[in-house]
């Protein structure tokens, strides 16, 4: 077993970005995580959305040890085989049309970013602008940055990349009064449910109205579904319980099941607008990456990962709402599938700490909202587990 970890900065070299926990990772499997001194820990946060399939699936490690045994990487001046492959896979569950690959979320939305300016820009558009939501993120690029909504992570990076306009979520009326007589709007962008946010879902009434109003005003419907995507609420994508379909979807985290990996999803409208020369990546697309995203679709498929998220998301919510709701200091239970926010009325940044001290793992996000975000292997009896560690310490907190 290596040294344990001592109060003293841990990684001396490594640059001051993150506000870690002084714990250090050593092996996993399943929904457990051991750290460098041996204690065990329950993950309910998957390294945010990313493990969907847990940690040292035997079938997906065996498909990795054979890619790397064959290629990592391979440029993009080249046909990848394994991108075709995985490029069908997602136009079949999404109903759209083709997709570009690339390698991590903010990637990928910096991509659709792009393609709405140069949709607007074939139209004849010279300044191009993109409805954007408040409370979003969408990474931390420049541009990305911009199309975000939060303050604190904008602050210090300005000037901010100019030509979006925002609006609250779940406004139909706001967005049609932001955007009133604005003839250079081109697309909406926005995620199902905004994770770093808070999980906030937008309504399936709004989402409905929002794609009637892109078709009205041809917009690109451009959706991030990066981190609600790839299963997680119980449908391959969020969008989906709207029974819509976008024009240009974002993609990463939980398509490669912990491989660094994004993808941009294109519809009839946004397919052919990057030609070549257009955009590109070095590492996009690369033979691992593809082989990740393929053998995690077949192996959600194969366990039925969908309709157990949904199962056990649902127990989840239950029993937190059950549990939760009516106590002083709880504001809202919500979210979809195993994408769960428990919003409290107090700042609870001490509940991450406190919570891996009793040997489970999750996250605080926009300051006051417990987020669960789990593999989608999880089992009722490892939810109940969670669900026993949890709540006593919300309770605790509440009580201070």
């Amino acid at each position: 077993m290596n040294a344990a970890v001592s109060t003293a900065p841990a990684s001396p070299h490594v640059m001051n970005t993150y506000g870690r926990l002084p714990i250090a990772m050593s092996h996993g499997r399943g929904l457990r995580v051991w750290d460098v001194n041996g204690k065990e820990y329950l993950d309910a946060l998957a390294g945010i959305a990313v493990n969907t399939l847990g940690h040292g699936h035997p079938r997906l490690v065996k498909a990795l040890q054979d890619q790397i045994a064959n290629m990592i990487h391979c440029c993009n001046y080249y046909h990848v085989p394994g991108q075709e492959a995985l490029a069908q896979m997602l136009v079949e569950r999404s109903g759209m049309s083709n997709v570009f690959f690339c390698s991590t979320g903010l990637e990928a939305n910096e991509a659709a970013l792009k393609l709405a300016r140069k949709y607007g820009h074939d139209k004849g558009i010279e300044r191009p602008e993109i409805v954007v939501y408040e409370k979003a993120f969408h990474g931390r690029s420049i541009a990305t940055l911009s199309a975000t909504g939060n303050p604190k992570v904008q602050a210090g990076f300005g000037p901010l990349v100019e030509g979006f306009v925002r609006v609250p979520a779940n406004d139909i009326a706001a967005l049609k009064k932001a955007t009133e007589g604005n003839p250079n709007v081109v697309a909406v962008f926005f995620e199902t449910i905004q994770g770093e946010g808070g999980i906030n879902p937008m309504r399936v009434e709004y989402l409905q109205q929002l794609r009637q109003l892109c078709d009205q005003r041809d917009w690109l419907m451009m959706i991030d579904e990066v981190q609600c995507g790839m299963g997680r609420t119980g449908k391959w994508f969020a969008h989906q319980w709207a029974g819509i379909v976008p024009d240009v979807m974002p993609l990463a985290k939980g398509l490669g099941s912990g491989v660094p990996i994004g993808a941009v999803v294109a519809g009839p409208k946004a397919a052919n607008i990057f030609q070549p020369g257009n955009h590109g990546t070095t590492f996009g697309g690369n033979p691992l990456a593809m082989r990740a995203g393929v053998e995690t679709i077949r192996i959600m498929e194969d366990e039925e990962l969908l309709a157990n998220a949904a199962r056990v998301g649902q127990h989840l919510l239950t029993r937190l709402s059950t549990a939760l709701l009516g106590k002083p200091g709880v504001k809202e239970v919500r979210g979809q599938g195993l994408m769960i926010g428990i919003e409290l009325t107090k700042p609870c940044g001490v509940i991450t700490q406190r919570a891996a001290d009793a040997g489970l793992l999750l996250s605080v996000t926009a300051d006051n909202v417990i987020r669960l975000v789990p593999a989608l292997i999880i089992s009722m009896a490892e939810a109940d587990e969670i669900l026993g560690k949890l709540l006593p310490l919300i309770d605790a907190f509440l009580a201070e």
